[in-house]
This record gives structure tokens, sequence and C-alpha cells, in this order.
């Protein structure tokens, strides 16, 4: 049965589990550009391509405006994040990263212009979307024989699983 316990800002996330955050933010790092699944209206899911920043203890996601994506997340705020994980097997070594939660826009004129003023001013109107997060997946691979996935949930905190 899924857990149902309220979805975490990443700031409160990163303070649970501040290895597996530290870890997850290099991964996003480590690269541009990352796969954002939304759902569609009728219900079937739809990936598309995504920057994302970590700023003020948020990981928060820009589009758009009337992107496919930015509606998606409109309509149905659920979303996943896969951290774009590179070509070469030393770079997957690294970890694949995965985030799923919610996505709230952001509508503060303050914390538009904040943004704004720390990234640079987009070309035009703009979405901007703060995760609320439900689950943190990093997958790694230790000793070059056993597959380790360490997992967070808010209910569960951080678990670890080793497999060979």
């Amino acid at each position: 049965m899924r857990e149902t316990s309220p979805p975490s800002r990443w700031a409160a996330f990163a303070a649970a589990a501040p290895e597996l955050a530290a870890a997850t933010q290099a991964r996003f790092a480590a690269h541009t550009h990352h796969t954002l699944a939304t759902l569609r209206r009728d219900g079937s899911p739809r990936t598309s391509g995504i920057e994302v920043q970590f700023r003020y203890g948020e990981l928060t996601m820009g589009m758009m405006p009337d992107s496919v994506k930015a509606r998606d997340l409109l309509r149905d705020p659920r979303f996943a994040l896969q951290a774009n994980h590179g070509s070469g097997a030393g770079e997957l070594a690294q970890g694949d990263v995965r985030v799923a939660g919610r996505a709230v826009e952001v509508v503060d004129a303050d914390e538009l212009a904040r943004f704004r003023a720390e990234v640079g001013p987009p070309p035009g109107p703009f979405h901007l979307f703060r995760t609320e997060v439900t689950e943190v997946v990093l997958t790694t691979v230790e000793d070059e024989q056993y597959l380790v996935v360490e997992f967070w949930t808010p209910a569960a905190g951080v678990r670890r699983r080793r497999r060979t």
C-alpha cells in the first residue's frame, strides 16, 4: 500500500536526509538537461526535457507559458523527475537519481523577482514551480557487484537495499 504522508519541501527533505540530498543535488548539477514526467489530461504519462534549479532551499522548475508540461502540472501537479546520468559508465557509477512529488506554481511577485534577479531575466513570460517531494531514489553500484537503492519518503525516512 502507498504511503500517504504529506509531501516535504526540499529544505525539509535535505534536513532529514542530508547525505542523500547532497548526492541528489550533485547528480542534477552534473548536467543541465533532465527528464520530467507529467500526466496528460487522459492520465497517460508525458516526458519532457527540463532544467532545474536549487535555490533558497527549494527545488524549482521553470518553463515557458502554455507549454504542455506547464499545462499538465497546472491541471495535475504530480510529477517524476529523473536526473540526466550522462553517457559513460563512469558517470552512471555516480548514481541514477529520481525525485517524485507535487509541483506548486510560484505566483508571489517578490519570489518571482528574486528568482529573476539571481538567475537572470528569462526571454519572456514563464512559469516557476517549486516542488513538494514525496520520494527520492538514488541507485548506485557498489563494489562492481551490488545494486544499492537508497530511497526516502516523508513517512519512512531513508531506507537502503543492497542486492546482488
